[in-house]
């Protein structure tokens, strides 16, 4: 149902509205008719459409209204709203096939996200660990200069493996994380194991298949939940599949034309030019579209079935981009085969409901594809908020998202403030960029005490905003704790568990958010409604019409009253500095400090 008001209609016998709309891909727009109501304005009056779009897609839509032969065009401003003839922007629907049955197992949760080589060490000894390994200790630098080669070899390993994962589930159950998201656990030859040599083995450093089967059934009984990475749009060339280097006895595509992988790989002239993704020669492209490989990863007995069997409750796929929408769909089908309730997680850095890839626009929210996306739109609200004072734009972000996605996926969404792709997010709200800095700058940058004290307090209100907003908040390992660095590799540095290097504070809080947010039934799939966004101040709520979750966050360096309007009502402080003080003028004054939040429970008293 679609309403409109219109101006200065009552009494106007020569007067139209209509809808203006378009599918995603089409060349002409349709036009659709308002029907005129006796509901009033003042002198306006509303007309009404009820509009039901065919099947799953995206629509592009806007309005315009005539009267006595005047017409004006309606387009979409800031926030969502109307305005008359200043802009071209249209509204988006986006139409969302239920295909599955709804899953709840994901809403509310807390996930957080580990690179494994540097969590925790179990200190046991492994086997048939490659010889060309280098083993470092613990604390020390990520390396990252190039061989004589001029070749990055990322092959100092610090030994984090999944006995030692497995050893601080009750230190994660404390931080009430319920998803754990693994970057690749598969066999490879590099710490971050991006360029995976064997997809049906565990690496020798990390541990065994029964290793992974004991976490998973641990983490089960704490209610904790395993999500694997998938990276299918590129092998190693170090690799059963590829097997440039002749480590392996099978043939691989590289050894031979007749291997039985050959076919997986795009060979412009057999075997040194192949393609690679983003041209990196060690990362040779799968062709996904190919039913062989296809079937190796999506196919009974596949990829996907056999670790889903062994114990892991979903996938994240690596660089969603490259992949088909057919093999995302072949994947989500599998899953909902072997594990009903499984969850299918994609990386997409911008709005995933618009994206479009080599010329394509995607279909992983329509239904068929995606449970949830990385938000990585969210993240840079938050940060443009915190670090340049962008209320507004916060604001607008955040409706953006919330208006673009379908709700089924709005509630799922990965929220997230730093990855293994990103800098560290303590660092990154100093203000400081990696960009134009060499890898030299990034592994000397350190935040002086001012900065830092700084950080930890815009840390402290990142965090309210990503436990309160739509979706799950991800936190990556070591940030509950104030470990900083810049991107890639010195954001991946070895969580330091015997050291005084740890925020004990910043862990604290993080505990508390926990509890706050699995005690609060609001937070897993209510309403987000804007409250105001400026001047440093940025205020919304989630609700579901009738009780409320209220959230106000100061930016600024200086203590504000802020009025709550007395539409709420039996409010009361969950969380944050700043005091609710009695109603005055039909408003209740709350007094917060400066680079500060507070979280409010209330009621509403109109709906």
């Amino acid at each position: 149902m679609f309403r409109l008001l219109v101006p200065n209609t009552v009494g106007t016998a020569n007067c139209s509205a209509h809808m203006i709309i378009r599918k995603d891909g089409d060349k002409e727009d349709t036009v659709l008719d308002f029907t005129r109501t006796e509901e009033t304005v003042g002198n306006d009056v509303f007309y009404e459409l009820k509009y039901k779009a065919g099947g799953p897609g995206v629509w592009w839509y806007c309005f315009d209204y005539e009267i006595n032969g005047e017409k004006k065009y309606i387009y979409r401003g800031k926030y969502g709203t109307g305005y008359t003839d200043i802009n071209e922007s249209r509204w988006q629907l986006t139409i969302y096939e239920q295909k599955y049955p709804k899953q709840n197992n994901f809403k509310g949760g807390i996930m957080y996200q580990i690179f494994p080589d540097r969590f925790c060490f179990s200190g046991i000894k492994k086997n048939n660990v490659p010889q060309d390994r280098k083993i470092v200790p613990w604390n020390a630098s990520p390396e990252w200069k190039p061989n004589e080669k001029g070749r990055v070899l990322n092959n100092d390993y610090l030994g984090g493996d999944l006995k030692g994962i497995e050893s601080k589930l009750d230190y994660l159950a404390d931080l009430g994380v319920d998803i754990i998201y693994l970057n690749p656990i598969f066999e490879a030859h590099s710490n971050h194991r991006y360029n995976t040599a064997d997809y049906t083995k565990i690496d020798p450093l990390l541990g065994t298949e029964e290793d992974f089967i004991s976490l998973c059934k641990e983490a089960h009984k704490r209610g904790i939940r395993i999500i694997l990475d998938g990276v299918f749009s590129h092998t190693g060339d170090d690799s059963i599949y590829f097997n440039k280097y002749s480590r392996y006895d099978s043939l691989g595509a590289y050894n031979s034309k007749d291997s039985k992988y050959a076919s997986w790989f795009k060979f412009s002239s057999w075997p040194d030019n192949y393609t690679s993704w983003w041209g990196i020669d060690i990362l040779p492209e799968t062709i996904e579209e190919n039913e062989d490989f296809k079937n190796y990863i999506t196919g009974p007995g596949g990829i996907i079935e056999k670790w889903l069997r062994l114990g892991a409750d979903g996938w994240r796929l690596d660089v969603a981009d490259e992949l088909p929408d057919s093999f995302i769909e072949a994947i989500r089908e599998r899953i909902e085969l072997v594990k009903p309730g499984a969850f299918l997680l994609g990386e997409v850095w911008e709005d995933a409901s618009n994206k479009e890839a080599y010329g394509v626009r995607r279909q992983y929210l329509e239904g068929k594809e995606l449970q949830s996306i990385m938000n990585y739109p969210f993240k840079e609200a938050i940060i443009n908020f915190l670090v340049n004072d962008r209320a507004e734009d916060f604001t607008e972000s955040i409706l953006t998202i919330t208006e673009n996605y379908p709700k089924e996926i709005v509630d799922s969404l990965m929220n997230l403030l730093g990855t293994h792709d990103t800098m560290r997010i303590i660092s990154r709200l100093s203000g400081e960029t990696c960009e134009n800095k060499d890898r030299a700058w990034q592994e000397t940058f350190e935040l002086t005490e001012e900065q830092r004290q700084k950080c930890i307090r815009y840390f402290k209100i990142a965090a309210a905003l990503q436990y309160t907003l739509p979706g799950f908040p991800s936190v990556y390992y070591g940030d509950e704790i104030g470990m900083e660095g810049c991107k890639d590799p010195f954001n991946r540095k070895g969580y330091p568990w015997n050291s005084d290097e740890r925020n004990l504070d910043l862990l604290e809080f993080h505990k508390e958010l926990g509890r706050m947010r699995h005690s609060c039934p609001l937070l897993k799939d209510s309403k987000f409604e804007p409250i105001s966004a400026s001047m440093g101040c940025v205020a919304y709520e989630r609700t579901d019409g009738k009780d409320s979750l209220i959230v106000i966050a100061n930016r600024a360096e200086n203590e504000i009253e802020y009025y709550l309007s007395n539409k709420w009502t039996e409010l009361s402080k969950v969380m944050g500095a700043g005091e609710i003080k009695n109603i005055t003028n039909n408003s209740y004054p709350i007094s917060l400090p400066a680079e500060s939040f507070i979280i409010i429970k209330a009621a509403k008293t109109e709906n």
